[in-house]
């Protein structure tokens, strides 16, 4: 299972790549295993402000539809809109082309209530 040293993670397997003030958001490998095939991508919050552990979107398998859930507060400024006609890539790329959103941060400091990957790998037992 790939688990990025380099990345911050959330108990509800989403992982998040900083930079600067800007957060790029998706979910895990564990969490699109888990999902199986990703059919749908949809994230209506594009130029809002949300507050983290806020849901964001959803994502839709063959078999189950789950929500995805802010990471960080703030501004989602970006959706990756090569999701809308290739959702797959979530399954082929999740830490690449899968990526989701990009968010401009509201306050850094809840970056330091994310988990590492060693944390992360606890979570799931891997």
């Amino acid at each position: 299972m790939n688990i990025p040293a380099n990345l911050k993670y959330t108990k509800d397997h989403e992982w998040v790549s900083v930079d600067g003030d800007i957060a790029t958001v998706g979910i895990t490998d564990f969490a699109q295993k888990e999902l199986g095939d990703i059919v749908y991508v949809e994230v209506e919050t594009l130029d809002q402000t949300l507050d983290k552990d806020e849901v964001f979107g959803t994502v839709e398998a063959v078999k189950t539809v789950s929500d995805l859930f802010l990471p960080l507060s703030g501004e989602i400024i970006e959706f990756n809109d090569s999701l809308e006609s290739d959702p797959e890539k979530v399954n082929t790329d999740p830490y690449g082309d899968g990526w989701m959103v990009k968010v401009k941060i509201s306050d850094v400091s809840e970056i330091e209530t994310l988990l590492s990957s060693e944390d992360y790998k606890a979570l799931i037992g891997a």
